[in-house]
């Protein structure tokens, strides 16, 4: 399986971090990364390591920029509502959002993984467009009847929903049993 993970410029770079981590570990999986430019100024804010990034922002030649061969599935981890915006409006301006474009009009999996509180209605209309264009919406919003005792539970969480919609077996947290 062949997985392009963007890490955008939204607080929350944990998830897209632990994502990245947990994918380049599993078997079968073919992960690559791009990181945007905000990306990198939210990790001096927040003080956390980026991931090693396969492509630049501005790569075009990378191989998902192409409908003749898009990934298996893309996640944007965090996404930040700059790049929910360019995608539910069809601006490929960069590698991410091209990508992004690329998954949705070829029928892939498109994840995006929005860190955002409280939603505008642009927002909700945003993320509306991208639901409706095929791709899904999964806000990093933690559960907690695993009874998370650190932020890392709280973390895998959601990276382990992400991981679940793009067929990616994992067991990261407690599953839910009635």
């Amino acid at each position: 399986m062949r997985i392009l993970v963007a890490i955008t410029g939204a607080s929350g770079l944990e998830y897209g971090r632990r994502l990245v981590e947990v994918l380049r570990k599993a078997k079968g999986v073919d992960a690559k990364v791009v990181v945007s430019s905000g990306a990198k100024e939210v990790a001096k804010a927040e003080g956390g390591t980026l991931p090693k990034a396969d492509y630049g922002e501005q790569d075009f030649s990378c191989p998902y920029a192409s409908g003749s061969n898009p990934p298996d599935a893309m996640v944007v981890i965090p996404c930040s509502l700059k790049t929910l915006g360019e995608i539910a409006n069809g601006v490929g301006n960069t590698l991410i959002t091209r990508a992004a474009e690329v998954a949705l009009k070829e029928r892939k999996k498109l994840i995006l993984v929005v860190r955002e509180t409280p939603y505008s209605l642009i927002t909700i209309r945003n993320m509306e467009r991208v639901t409706l264009a095929g791709g899904v919406i999964l806000p990093a919003t933690p559960g907690f009847y695993g009874k998370p005792k650190k932020v890392q539970d709280m973390i895998d969480f959601v990276v382990a929903r992400a991981l679940d919609h793009m067929g990616v077996g994992n067991t990261l947290t407690r599953r839910w049993k009635g």
